[in-house]
């Protein structure tokens, strides 16, 4: 194999000179996923001092320990952040990454705040958990609120590509992904959480509930002249207060406002605006049942009273209140 090698060396290098647009050779240092990933697992730690760590922190080296995760986070974020702006100005200057990570800090006990809501509201919403360790430490929707409440405030500061990586580091490890630019209230709680989807431009309200495979996308796209999608513009709905959607619906468009108080049953494809206090559900789902084994010879075309005919279907209709029931699963 050791004499095919440079030939193959060859060709990879044949194909970098051909094929662009997926190289980034003599181009702008890029920010690392690696180093990024390494600050997104210490955040963790600085947000929520005791959980996250290996060992114990003792009250009287909480100020020792905090100082010492807070300049190094800051020195390694500073970093990425300023290869992140040379991005748009290669002539970005230190001081101004510096600048955005201090203000970033600044927030930090207004982001615990929030995270304390999102705790309460998985508390309140799921009678499966008998703590608040067991959410922070368990539950996938805690580290996916930590980290997006954080990348919100580089995102809402122009920083370009490394929130999109933040949450793209969390989205791996959870199955949730949120865009960085998406406003989330508080005591927010997504339950379960594999598979929901909540897009750039989305506005969510306080005391929302999703469960999992939940998608607030957009509708379409505009295209200008030559067919290319337009950038920017809202495109994601809005969530009211007090929403509860159940699994695998879809919310789209950014003109689609969810009214405050409703409840969208599971399995809903919406794409217009719900009234405050409504109810959505499908108005007939049908569940059919057929026999897996062929049933005995001579037990004629029908047993007892009720039973359907061999190879008859049997199907079942779940009526509106079933529709929008809390099932046994989701919880």
């Amino acid at each position: 194999m050791e004499t095919q090698l440079p030939r193959v060396v060859t060709e990879i290098l044949e194909s970098y000179r051909t094929v662009g647009g997926i190289n980034n050779i003599d181009g702008t240092n890029l920010p690392s996923k690696r180093a990024i990933a390494e600050i997104c697992l210490d955040l963790l730690q600085l947000l929520f001092p005791g959980f996250h760590d290996q060992e114990p922190i003792h009250s009287k080296a909480l100020r020792r320990a905090t100082s010492y995760r807070v300049g190094s986070i800051a020195d390694r974020l500073t970093e990425e952040v300023a290869k992140s702006l040379r991005l748009g100005d290669p002539d970005c200057s230190d001081a101004k990454a510096r600048k955005v990570v201090l203000a970033m800090f600044e927030q930090i006990p207004a982001v615990r705040e929030l995270l304390r809501t999102d705790v309460e509201a998985a508390y309140e919403g799921d009678p499966a958990t008998n703590s608040f360790d067991e959410i922070i430490l368990s539950y996938p929707c805690m580290e996916v609120m930590a980290i997006q409440r954080c990348a919100h405030i580089l995102y809402k500061a122009e920083v370009p590509l490394l929130p999109r990586i933040m949450m793209e580091w969390v989205h791996g490890r959870t199955g949730i992904d949120i865009h960085p630019g998406a406003t989330i209230g508080p005591y927010f709680f997504i339950d379960h959480g594999t598979g929901v989807v909540i897009g750039e431009t989305c506005v969510i309200g306080s005391h929302v509930k999703l469960y999992h495979g939940v998608t607030l996308g957009a509708k379409s796209f505009q295209k200008d002249k030559q067919g290319r999608i337009l950038k920017g513009g809202k495109r994601h709905p809005n969530v009211e207060d007090g929403v509860t959607i159940y699994p695998n619906s879809t919310v789209l468009g950014g003109d689609t406002v969810i009214g405050a108080g409703t409840t969208i049953g599971g399995n809903v494809f919406l794409q217009q605006s719900v009234p405050p206090h409504s109810l959505v559900y499908l108005e007939e789902t049908q569940v059919r049942m057929i026999p897996k084994r062929p049933r005995r010879s001579g037990a004629g075309e029908k047993g007892k009273q009720g039973e359907p005919k061999p190879g008859i279907t049997s199907v079942v209709t779940a009526g509106p209140r079933e529709a929008v029931a809390e099932p046994d699963w989701c919880i």
